[in-house]
């Protein structure tokens, strides 16, 4: 049996490559060992079959951003049913659009923005690109999102005027933002800078009581017909 080596160096050696381009190889999912796909360029090998897939591409490594609908009950951020326990590959939704191929290094360091409450379910975005949380968090109060709120109980009398033409929460002014009717017991709100809380305080301003709510859609990012508990990759193309 011959000495240790690193996959990255056995790829080197097989293939007459840089250093630098077999490791953008073995971390673009494209090299295999014993027909097994192996992204850690410092994974050890002795006699194992090491082989470049013919299709292999020179890609750099860019940081994913992964659009999650998250379920009812699960925690945005730490908790004890977290959401990010569902970013695994088996959960990606199969009419993903991005035609990103999955990497393992893709679920690392993943931080969620824009959380929803444990309630909630919906879009929920996680990235590993420090770029997008800093945008997010910057520009939360001025992104458009939408939720369908469902809801019990009786509107009060001149509750729609009231509902419609601005109210207050924990002190503040509520930015103007737009609502409907969506059926007979479910409101469609399009509002900014949402905070916990907030919109079950806005139906019961107005005698109706929130039993769920969805958020569909966060600026230009709708959830689309993704099913609960699954994700898709946010392509470069795609903007909030």
């Amino acid at each position: 049996m011959s000495e240790p080596l690193r996959l990255s160096k056995r790829l080197v050696e097989l293939t007459g490559c840089s250093r630098s381009e077999a490791e953008q190889y073995i971390q673009g999912g494209w090299v295999r060992v014993d027909g097994t796909v192996v992204e850690e360029p410092q994974f050890k090998v002795t006699d194992q079959t090491v082989e470049l897939d013919p299709a292999a591409k020179l890609e750099a490594a860019e940081p994913a951003t992964l659009l999650l609908h998250k379920p009812a009950g699960h925690h945005s951020g730490e908790g004890a049913l977290p959401a990010l326990s569902l970013l695994i590959p088996a959960n990606r939704w199969d009419e993903d659009p991005s035609g990103w191929r999955v990497h393992k290094r893709h679920f690392a360091h993943q931080a969620p923005a824009m959380l929803l409450e444990p309630m909630a379910s919906g879009l929920l975005v996680f990235s590993q690109d420090g770029r997008v949380i800093r945008r997010l968090t910057e520009d939360a109060g001025k992104l458009e999102q939408e939720f369908i709120v469902d809801v019990e109980g009786e509107l009060a009398p001149y509750g729609w005027s009231r509902l419609t033409h601005g109210t207050s929460y924990a002190g503040w002014p509520v930015a103007p933002f737009k609502v409907s009717w969506q059926s007979e017991r479910k409101l469609r709100f399009a509002i900014k800078g949402v905070r916990p809380g907030m919109l079950q305080h806005l139906c019961q301003e107005v005698g109706l009581t929130a039993t769920a709510i969805k958020r569909i859609r966060l600026g230009r990012i709708p959830l689309s017909k993704m099913p609960p508990g699954q994700w898709r990759y946010l392509p470069v193309s795609e903007r909030f």
